[in-house]
């Protein structure tokens, strides 16, 4: 059974630098992990260790974020470009493709964009929200900034137990990964999205899963946003997982897994 010392680790060149990521290796069909803001490839570690057997699992640092270059110079880059240079890089057809948070939002984007080029995408609670008027987004990316500054002041002990007192649902095993990635973000990697969320999804061709917790814990995916997705596009299944918010896999672990298991038609 592959394991975490199995694991190799690259770099994919993209325009105006490079991404990095993790990849587990093995036999079974490619599944490309992208992560949310502030975290980094290896915080899917837990769920790709769970997956390993049967997958080959590539977990990619967003740009501004893990060991990537950082945001580039100016306005409108649009993350999903970087998916899809990092694919072409890899010689990756037709991949599954995963992302949680903004990294869902991506994932989204892509597959939205690449129709056949997918094999089945899954969206971990994408911040599928109205878009902000320009006073409100300006003061989103000042209260970003002050919080990568924040995390840049403490001990990697107290980004740490901060998160343990933040989640106390999490599993010892997500701290790590999480507190490192803490110290590698760019003050500017929040996106700045220009289009509706809608526009993201109906054009997607393959067998999406649109996993997401309960609005009452965080999660940003509502039951009246996840009728409508479905609406939008009749690829699209929703399921709510319970006792989980925004950070849905690392809420529940274990019935995430195995929605995303039925979903991947795996026992």
């Amino acid at each position: 059974m592959p394991g975490r010392a199995d694991w190799t680790a690259g770099r994919a060149k993209v325009p105006g630098g490079h991404i990095a990521f993790h990849r587990t290796g093995g036999s079974g069909p490619t599944l490309v992990l992208s992560h949310g803001l502030t975290d980094n490839g290896l915080c899917w570690e837990r769920f790709a260790m769970a997956m390993a057997p049967e997958f080959d699992l590539i977990m990619l640092d967003a740009r501004g974020h893990g060991d990537s270059s950082p945001m580039p110079i100016g306005e409108g880059h649009d993350p999903a470009t970087d998916i899809e240079a990092a694919i072409d890089q890899l010689g990756l057809i037709a991949p599954i493709v995963m992302g949680h948070s903004v990294g869902a939002r991506a994932t989204a984007s892509y597959a939205n964009t690449h129709p056949g080029r997918v094999a089945k995408v899954i969206l971990e609670d994408p911040p599928f929200l109205p878009l902000a008027q320009p006073q409100a987004a300006e003061k989103r990316q000042i209260r970003f900034r002050e919080q990568v500054e924040k995390f840049a002041a403490m001990s990697d002990a107290e980004i740490t137990a901060f998160g343990k007192v933040s989640s106390p649902l999490w599993h010892e095993d997500e701290f790590p990964a999480w507190t490192q990635a803490k110290r590698q973000v760019d003050p500017v990697a929040m996106p700045d999205y220009r289009i509706p969320w809608q526009e993201t999804i109906d054009q997607i061709t393959a067998p999406t899963l649109l996993v997401h917790g309960d609005a009452a814990l965080g999660s940003l995916v509502t039951a009246e946003i996840a009728a409508e997705a479905v609406r939008l596009n009749p690829r699209i299944t929703a399921v709510m997982i319970p006792r989980a918010g925004h950070n849905t896999r690392r809420d529940n672990f274990p019935d995430f897994l195995t929605a995303v298991r039925r979903f991947l038609a795996l026992k």
